[in-house]
């Protein structure tokens, strides 16, 4: 990063050790740093205290030690009408979104991205375990990270080529364990703070309760595949394909096991499951629409690895572009592959996209 000194490089500050370690990285190469956190989520505890007021006084601190300036920015608005009116439609049409994946289209490389652009910002940067290669040919294509276990990548399969341009990732090249070595040996407080994880607007609350608050759940039966009713679900947007607790049906007649979520029929409000047989879970194939490359212009036909959840090794796959969008085919079947999840590409070192899963077929 020599060739940035000088630089005036704003960073995404989460209040996270990732993005605290970034801009330390940004300040040894000799850049103008300036700290921005993004506040996406405005809720109370029941005590009346913002949840964002704890990461923001992390940004402060770590800020401090560095020596560098810090801004706040609402995005509380741009996050409710393009992320979670999505996560609430998508429940609604009982598909499993991924909210984390639009978030990072829609708000950190949209909204974020421009501001930061107009406070002077050469480059913005975020902590993310990936990396950004802008080409002398003007394109810009997204890498894995050197950290296998936390490449980030299929979180930003949905960032346009476009909005790669002056971005920055300094982490693409470390483990997360010289991530903390390095927060540690600065002094910075982030040093030892827990990943966090789930989705951000929900947190450690209860996922169901949370949802309740949005969504009117309605109970309906719970089927085998050959139509045998073995019990009653709380709504079928609290369950996922492949999902084998809280389904509250164990040892029923007499069966000792395990059961899974197989199915949703929405239209008739059944939720179908499989009892210690996982075949009904595994696909051939699944149908993508909503495609986006990145640094590339794919083939009409051509043979790639996809990852179709985040943590799963990437699978060999033939991918057919056709009537804007795809279908794709497993060398392997695949295990709980899930409409409203992505599929993601991948060739080599690099991302190259992905898009929205809308059927799957087994």
């Amino acid at each position: 990063m020599n060739s940035l000194k000088g630089k005036t490089v704003v960073v995404g500050m989460s209040g996270g050790v990732d993005s605290s370690v970034a801009a330390l990285l940004l300040k040894q190469a000799g850049c103008n740093v300036i700290g921005l956190y993004m506040l996406n989520w405005e809720e109370t505890d029941d005590r009346g205290a913002c949840n964002a007021d704890e990461e923001y006084a992390d940004v402060r601190r770590v800020c401090a030690a560095l020596d560098m300036p810090y801004y706040s920015v609402n995005f509380a608005k741009q996050y409710e009408e393009r992320v979670f009116s999505y996560f609430l439609s998508e429940y609604r049409a009982g598909r499993t979104p991924n909210p984390d994946v639009l978030c990072n289209r829609e708000i950190k490389f949209g909204p974020f991205r421009e501001y930061a652009l107009s406070m002077g910002a050469d480059y913005i940067a975020t902590g993310h375990y990936c990396g950004a290669e802008h080409g002398a040919d003007g394109r810009h294509r997204l890498l894995k990270a050197v950290d296998a276990g936390k490449d980030q990548t299929y979180f930003l399969n949905q960032v346009r080529e476009s909005q790669l341009a002056n971005v920055l990732f300094p982490l693409c090249d470390l483990p997360k364990s010289e991530v903390r070595k390095l927060a540690e040996a600065n002094g910075l407080a982030t040093a030892k703070k827990k990943d966090s994880t789930g989705i951000c607007f929900i947190g450690e609350r209860n996922f169901r309760k949370f949802l309740q608050n949005y969504l009117p759940a309605q109970s309906g039966k719970i089927l085998t595949l050959d139509g045998k009713e073995v019990g009653e679900h709380i709504g079928l947007m609290y369950y996922t394909i492949g999902q084998r607790k809280g389904l509250d049906i164990g040892g029923v007649h007499g069966e000792e096991g395990r059961w899974f979520v197989v199915k949703k029929d929405l239209k008739n409000n059944i939720l179908y499951v499989s009892h210690g047989d996982e075949t009904p879970l595994y696909s051939r194939a699944c149908r993508v629409s909503a495609l986006n490359f990145i640094g590339c212009e794919p083939e009409n036909v051509f043979y790639c690895t996809a990852k179709f959840r985040y943590r799963q090794p990437e699978q060999n796959v033939k991918v057919t572009l056709k009537d804007g969008g795809a279908l794709v085919e497993f060398e392997e079947k695949q295990r709980a592959v899930t409409e409203g999840q992505f599929a993601v590409f991948y060739s080599e070192k690099y991302c190259l996209g992905g898009g929205t899963i809308d059927e799957v077929h087994f």
